[in-house]
């Protein structure tokens, strides 16, 4: 089976902001300065939604380049029901994570509806994060065995 391992590495100094290099894209996620950051940048949670969407929205393009299928324009949205008390250490009965998410798609192609449909259904049937996300996915996490920054 065929396997690509994809890697980022992120930085954390003194405050909430947090820095990456990807392929020479320079990212940061920050928290609002309500929440304590300086908004340098998006939070993890809102980067998340948007990898989605961008995923959704990247697949599409594939599969119509596939289908042959004049895509004009495709919008994504994506939103997330999150009960923050988790995050914040507070007690709670939820999960940390998002509760609900929801993928609202406008396509703007020569379908009809039902033909909309079923491409969407195509498109995250074949999204890796949509399938991450759907399905149980094994995260394991650990120490790092160097202890020390370069």
């Amino acid at each position: 089976m065929p396997s690509k391992k994809i890697s980022v590495v992120a930085d954390m100094g003194a405050g909430f902001a947090i820095e990456t290099d990807i392929r020479g894209h320079q990212l940061v996620i920050d928290q609002p300065k309500a929440g304590g950051g300086t908004d340098r940048g998006p939070s993890p949670l809102e980067y998340f939604l948007f990898s989605l969407a961008g995923c959704v929205a990247s697949i599409g393009r594939i599969a119509a380049s596939q289908q042959k299928l004049n895509l004009r324009n495709m919008r994504v949205t994506v939103e997330g029901d999150l009960n923050p008390d988790g995050l914040l250490g507070k007690q709670t009965d939820d999960r940390v994570g998002f509760q609900n998410i929801e993928i609202i798609a406008e396509i703007d192609a020569d379908l009809s509806d039902e033909e909309k449909q079923a491409f969407l259904d195509d498109i995250c049937a074949r999204c890796p994060l949509h399938d991450n996300i759907h399905y149980e996915t094994r995260v394991k996490h650990e120490l790092s065995a160097t202890g020390c920054f370069v």
